[in-house]
């Protein structure tokens, strides 16, 4: 603990509005686009980027309650919530995709998760594909001892979640002309869009193969506002082979970032939201006087694939 016992996220003072930087860089200045930088990243030292976003309204919801949720063997989702439960006080369990792993020494990110006082729980690539189901669910629960705990699906992602993600829509309303986020569930860019005035649209670069966002985002939406809300768009050509997967020229694009601005580029979802944005300009897919803005949603985390 470090001193906060207290199931309230606020106690957790992050920093809002996240701060916006230009950079230049003539791969959009060439074609008349202007790039900018928000810096999500910088929220929270250990509740990174759109994690905060997500995770404080459903902390507000837990009420104290223990906190279950899922995901893989590398999730940030999971890092955020176990660091959220040490600094509030919270009781956590990590249901985890991969019975296999059970037997196996702690990777980087779950013995990070384990540190933080996160209990992990793991189970098959089946039983996982089946966690939202209410019996599969429930017996999940049953099997962690933790049958009165609330739930947060894989991602973070749920109405409460997406609401929450308004408000970065809202900080960038007079910033920027298009907002460009790295999706893996869509709840970010779900409210992301909500959150845009009207003229102003959401991009988002879908880090996953399958091309399912689309109506994943429209659920979304509906649960937490009702309807579809606000511009929004998904560009599926830049998974790079699927999850945590790069290619070469992928990670060569990175380190080219990192050394022009400075910015240590986290992999996953960072660098194939920049190389898209970078690969649309070159195709001219903004027009000249254009205002970007990239959301740096986090950081990269020592051991992650690369």
């Amino acid at each position: 603990m470090t001193g906060h016992d207290t199931s309230d996220p606020a106690a957790l003072a992050p920093r809002l509005p996240s701060p916006s930087q230009e950079v230049v860089d003539d791969r959009f200045e060439r074609h008349g686009v202007r790039l900018l930088l928000k810096r999500d990243d910088l929220i929270h030292p250990e509740l990174v980027g759109n994690k905060w976003r997500k995770l404080a309204p459903n902390l507000a919801a837990a009420d104290g309650r223990a906190v279950v949720t899922f995901g893989g063997a590398y999730s940030n989702h999971l890092r955020a919530t176990a660091a959220a439960g040490r600094l509030l006080g919270l009781s956590t369990v990590g249901v985890v995709r991969g019975q296999e792993l059970a037997g196996l020494p702690l990777n980087p990110s779950l013995a990070r998760c384990a540190a933080d006082g996160m209990r992990l729980h793991f189970v098959d690539r089946a039983v996982y594909r089946r966690k939202t189901e209410p019996e599969t669910l429930a017996a999940l629960l049953r099997a962690v001892d933790a049958e009165g705990a609330f739930v947060v699906p894989e991602g973070g992602s749920n109405a409460a979640a997406v609401r929450g993600c308004r408000a970065l829509g809202e900080e960038l309303a007079g910033e920027a002309d298009v907002v460009a986020v790295a999706c893996g569930t869509g709840g970010t860019l779900a409210g992301l869009a909500a959150g845009l005035p009207r003229g102003r649209r959401a991009l988002g670069v879908p880090v996953l193969r399958g091309g399912f966002l689309d109506g994943d985002i429209r659920r979304l939406q509906d649960r937490a506002f009702g309807g579809r809300r606000g511009a929004w768009s998904l560009d599926d050509r830049f998974h790079h082979g699927g999850y945590a997967r790069t290619t070469p020229e992928l990670d060569s694009f990175a380190a080219d970032f990192e050394a022009r601005h400075g910015l240590p580029v986290e992999r996953v979802y960072v660098a194939k939201m920049l190389y898209a944005l970078s690969a649309l300009a070159r195709e001219g897919a903004f027009p000249r006087g254009t205002t970007l803005a990239a959301v740096v949603t986090g950081r990269p985390f020592p051991g992650a694939p690369p």
